[in-house]
Order: C-alpha cells, then structure tokens, then sequence
C-alpha cells in the first residue's frame, strides 16, 4: 500500500513539473509575441510617418528650389506624345524653366498650335517632329526622328506618349490592332527613344529622363489589363536604368499619375470633368515637374499619392474587384454615350487618345 502511495505521488510530483516547465514555456512564447508584435506595430507606424515625411518633401520641396534647369540638364528638351494633354503642359513647365522644346506627335495641326502657344508664352525656342509611334515600319520611324534631333544638345526627354483602350473592356473585345499600338506606343516608343538619346547624356555627364506610367500599373486591373502591364513594364523599365546608370550624371523619374482629365479619359463625362481627384494636364504637369530631382518614383501629384497610399494598404483580391466594379461602371457608361452620339449624328465616333 505504502508503495503505491509512493508512486502515485512521484507521479504527481512529475506531472506538476511538467506542468510548470509547459507554463513557462507559454509565458516564453507570450512574450516572444508580444515583442514581435510590439516590433510590427512600431514598423508600421515608422513606415507610415516616413511615407508622409517622403511626400512632404517630393511634393513640396521642389517649389522652393531654384534649380537652373539649362544648365543641369541641357538646353533642349523632347517631349513625345506632346500636341495635346499631358505632354503638352508638361513641355510648357519645361519651356517656362527656359528649356527648349521638341514636340512630338502624329497629328501636325495640333503640334502647330501647341508650338505657337509656347514660343508666345515662354519665348524660347520650338520645333516638332510628326510622328506616328504607332506605325508599321518602325525602323524608318526611329531612322528619321534620329536624323531630325542629330544636331541638338538633348538633355531632357519625357517619354510621355500613350495609348489606352477606347474605354476600359476585356482582353477578347480589344481588336489585335489596337493591342499593336499599346505594345509599339507604351513599350516601343519609350524604349527606343531612351536607347537613342540616353548615349548623349552620359557622354556629357548630364541629363534627364522620365517616363509616364500609370496608378493601374501599381496592382493588376481588370478590364485594363494590356494597358496596365505595358505601364508596369515602364517601370520595370526606368528604375532598371537608374540603377545600371547611377554614377552617370543622369536623373531618371517614373511618374505614375491615376486618373487625370485628358482626351485619354473622354470616354466617361464624370472623369473628363476634372477636380482635385482627377487632375487636368496643367494641373499635374505644374506639380509632377517639381518632382523632378526628388523622386525617382511618384506619382506627381499629391492627391494621387493618396490614392496610390490606399491603392498599396488593400490586398490585390480587393483591388482587382474594385477595379472591376469601376470599369464595368465606365464601360456602360462609354457605350451609352457612344450609342446617343451614333443617333446623333448617324454614326460611331471613337473615344481616346491619339499616339
């Protein structure tokens, strides 16, 4: 009897010692949690201060500086994609920092205006090249925009021209000719004209390049599916060059403005509106040029960093049903102003950008 008594109480004695060891174990990895926890939460809140504190600085720094852009860039400036929207008030900030300017574009008419505009406005000198980015031989294409800027000092290019869908639709409703144009203009031309013009600047040690790209580019959207991946590829693209070229001298930006009220946007009246979400071209192009030099990726205007903030805190699952959601909503809403123009005037016109 006095035996199992013994043993029941050692192994009592041996269960209230592992119980013991299994409590301080948990108390151990309560606190490994807590301070893991603790750590991300201060991370958290680190990143989100420097974020502010990093757009503070790209948004509104530039507008104190006294950057003479001539000499730290060069004296003329290609802008492609520049008759009109984006390109044209961004080629008009550069003419007022005393840069002249090459326009570039496919439509003559329009690239005349907006060079009258600007030697009136700006008093430095202008000159464009018709060119259509989109076309078939584009061999010849780059062998004459070459010859023409063969005898000017290019210290600035911005790769602004671009092509989207005539409103936001699935990848089967694109016509294979339209997706040509979105690989030759969104991938093409930024490409080629960077590999014709970067070789100068870092022979003088000088130079910018900047790239327009997209806030569709920052997560996978539905509905702008080529568009958006072409715009990623810009990005991809410009930071790739930055750090392959880093000790050169040249400056490399990728702006990656959301939606902004140009002829790009026509196909939906709440977005060709404009306002403080959605931009027009002088609007942006008068901020994101301040950028320059700051940031070698943003989106160039402070109310689309907000967006670009929410757009980075939502999972990719939410983001692709939102996108969804909104272009359904702008395709409907294309279509039927399509349908009352038609009946209009008796037949369709198309809505979009030009190259």
């Amino acid at each position: 009897m006095r035996s199992t008594i013994n043993g029941v109480d050692s192994f009592k004695f041996v269960l209230e010692q592992v119980v013991d060891d299994l409590r301080g174990v948990f108390v151990g990895v309560h606190d490994v949690l807590a301070v893991l926890g603790a750590y991300y939460g201060a991370r958290k809140v680190y990143d989100a201060v420097g974020a502010v504190a990093e757009a503070m600085y790209v948004h509104l720094s530039g507008k104190a500086s006294s950057t003479d852009w001539v000499a730290s860039y060069g004296p003329w400036a290609v802008v492609t994609g520049s008759s009109e929207g984006i390109g044209r008030a961004y080629a008009n900030e550069l003419a007022l920092r005393g840069l002249n300017i090459v326009l570039m574009s496919r439509n003559e008419r329009r690239l005349a205006r907006a060079k009258s505009e600007i030697e009136m406005d700006c008093k430095v000198k202008v000159e464009y090249i018709v060119a259509d980015f989109a076309s078939d031989n584009q061999t010849e294409l780059y062998k004459t925009i070459e010859a023409a800027l063969a005898d000017k000092e290019i210290g600035m290019l911005v790769n602004n021209v671009g092509v989207m869908y005539d409103f936001p639709d699935v990848l089967l409703n694109i016509p294979q000719q339209k997706l040509w144009q979105l690989i030759h203009v969104n991938i093409g031309a930024a490409t080629m004209m960077t590999h014709m013009l970067l070789p100068g600047m870092v022979e003088r040690g000088r130079g910018g390049v900047v790239v327009v790209s997209s806030g569709s580019s920052t997560h996978m959207t539905p509905q702008m599916t080529v568009y958006s991946a072409t715009k990623r590829y810009l990005d991809y693209f410009i930071h790739s060059l930055a750090y392959e070229y880093r000790n050169s001298g040249v400056t490399f930006q990728c702006l990656i403005p959301f939606y902004t009220a140009t002829r790009m946007t026509a196909y939906s009246e709440r977005l060709s509106k404009g306002g403080w979400i959605v931009p027009d071209a002088a609007r942006f192009a008068s901020s994101a040029v301040e950028t320059f030099g700051r940031s070698q990726c943003t989106t160039g205007y402070f109310p689309h960093t907000l967006q670009l903030w929410l757009g980075q805190a939502v999972p990719n699952w939410l983001w692709m049903w939102g996108s969804e959601k909104l272009n359904n909503s702008l395709r409907q809403e294309a279509l039927a102003r399509l349908a009352r123009r038609a009946s209009r005037y008796g037949s369709q016109e198309v809505l979009g950008d030009s190259p």
